[in-house]
């Protein structure tokens, strides 16, 4: 099945950040879930960002889809959400997929890259694409 990943931005004092979070088992991730049948990728990123983070933001833009490699799956449809400046610097929130497990919420400066002892290199790779797509979208 094919995957939304939201795209929550922030601006604080000129830097660009985009909302991730810390898995308690998986570690640093970007906040992504699956989407249902039928589901337009705009409809599970509003659903998957308020199963996943406890926040209801409407998606402004589909941006593109993407895959980690040409055979890879599942693919990934970036959609860019309402503007994150009012959402806190940090909370937790209880989900309840795999079981249940409370998310850490926290902002990545987009422009830096994660250190890949705390990412996997799939959310390195995925954090790079939307980095260029919104830099060629400018």
């Amino acid at each position: 099945m094919n995957k939304a990943c939201l795209v929550v931005l922030r601006r604080i004092s000129g830097e660009l950040q985009i909302l991730t979070f810390r898995h308690p088992i998986a570690g640093k991730q970007l906040v992504k879930g699956t989407m249902e049948q039928g589901e337009t990728p705009e409809a599970a990123s509003v659903r998957e960002l308020w199963e996943e983070a406890g926040i209801n933001l409407q998606c402004e833009k589909f941006l593109q889809l993407w895959q980690w490699t040409p055979e890879a799956t599942p693919t990934w449809a970036f959609c860019l959400m309402e503007n994150g400046d009012q959402l806190p610097d940090r909370w937790r929130h209880f989900c309840s997929d795999d079981g249940g497990h409370y998310f850490e919420f926290f902002w990545q400066p987009l422009a830096e890259s994660p250190q890949p002892s705390e990412w996997h290199p799939l959310f390195i790779a995925a954090l790079a694409a939307i980095r260029g797509i919104l830099n060629h979208s400018k």
